[in-house]
């Protein structure tokens, strides 16, 4: 939509999008919990994966500013919350895809929805394109298709298709933004409780990443925003991964353990597995109680020093044996995709087919949770509906 919106300012153009779904914007309405977390004002090049330097270009010359400008113009009002997201006043998604979708009815911009490309060939100098309502000629054509994430909402794998029909590679893809399938022996018991934690990836003694935010215990492992962030690095790690968790990153070691020597001597009738009263989720409280093998037979004065050192070594770093992430059906993202160097970054013009740009998702480019992969589809659109020039 971007991107035709773009073109469609020289009025020359006549501009065609092609939507193979039902209606424009479909997987919009998802986003941001169906609030549409449209972008975030600290977008830059550190936050994304993949071709980040790649993506500078696009980043700088569309910026998270100019996004908000843009909206704004189209009647779009927008609040910014923690961490530089930024929704919709209406905390509605549907919002910023009604906005979009008006702005589309322009004169020289014809929409097909429930279009879905079949084929697209190099015709003379421009390209020809098959869909089932017969076959259309272009003189530049943007690839906009997306990944494969979010295969429920319509993620599918055209993109890549068309474009490797172009001459384009692409690198392995992984499920990013999605959930952490982990041993579920504890996880299991826990499914529904939220907690804000210091989470670690690691494999053995090493720490490979390390986010902090907000977690939630599903039945199949953990999920949660400081999950998404991390499930990047868990889909592509391999082997071996471990998630260590820490429910008082606020505290250190020794700090901890003076508040469960405080609770064993103000409260010393309480069960010993609800020392973590007060501090944490009772639910969470009693499984960390278990993980370090403290029982409620006991009393919280019955507590030994060691007991007390391993309550506090439970609850800083509570590991969880990682067997996976959610696959594309769930995920928000594709991490990875059409090779960025195949394409010039001043423009997102194909270096192997002139005339043929591509943008978005698609390409090998990711980022973070929080509203950077869309600020990545405006930033890019924005540069590929340009058309090189």
């Amino acid at each position: 939509m971007m991107a035709a919106l773009t073109a469609a300012q020289d009025g020359e153009n006549r501009v065609t999008l092609m939507e193979r779904q039902a209606r424009v914007g479909r997987k919009l309405l998802a986003t941001g919990n169906g609030r549409c977390n449209l972008t975030n004002t600290e977008a830059g090049p550190e936050h994304y994966h993949g071709g980040a330097d790649f993506a500078e270009c696009a980043l700088r010359a569309f910026t998270p500013e100019d996004t908000l400008s843009f909206f704004e113009g189209l009647g779009l009002l927008c609040s910014r919350e923690y961490g530089g997201r930024v929704y919709p006043r209406s905390n509605q998604a549907n919002s910023v895809v009604d906005v979009l979708r008006f702005a589309l009815e322009r004169p020289n911009i014809r929409v097909l929805t429930g279009c879905a490309v079949e084929s697209v060939k190099r015709c003379g100098m421009g390209f020809a394109v098959d869909c089932a309502e017969g076959e259309f000629r272009a003189d530049k054509l943007v690839v906009a298709c997306g990944g494969c994430a979010g295969s429920k909402l319509g993620g599918v794998m055209d993109g890549y298709e068309i474009l490797a029909s172009l001459g384009h590679s692409r690198t392995a893809l992984y499920p990013a933004l999605t959930q952490v399938r982990t041993d579920t022996a504890y996880p299991r018991s826990l499914k529904g409780v939220r907690a804000s934690c210091c989470v670690s990836l690691r494999r053995g003694k090493k720490k490979l990443e390390q986010k902090t935010g907000e977690l939630l215990f599903t039945e199949t492992g953990v999920s949660g925003t400081v999950i998404f962030e991390l499930s990047r690095a868990v889909a592509c790690g391999g082997e071996g991964l471990e998630l260590s968790l820490d429910f008082m990153p606020y505290m250190d070691s020794e700090a901890v353990l003076r508040h469960l020597r405080a609770r064993r001597e103000n409260a010393p009738e309480l069960p010993a597995n609800q020392i973590f009263v007060g501090a944490l989720h009772n639910r969470l409280g009693q499984m960390l109680c278990k993980y370090a093998g403290v029982g409620g037979d006991l009393t919280a004065s019955q507590l030994g020093e060691t007991q007390l050192q391993n309550l506090a070594a439970a609850c800083r770093d509570f590991r969880l044996r990682v067997t996976g992430v959610s696959g594309f059906e769930s995920a928000q993202v594709t991490a990875g995709g059409i090779k960025t160097g195949e394409f010039v970054p001043e423009t997102l013009e194909s270096r192997l087919a002139p005339g043929l740009f591509a943008c978005g998702e698609v390409l090998d480019v990711d980022g973070d949770c929080g509203g950077y992969n869309l600020q990545w589809a405006w930033s890019s659109g924005r540069l590929a509906g340009r058309l090189g020039k």
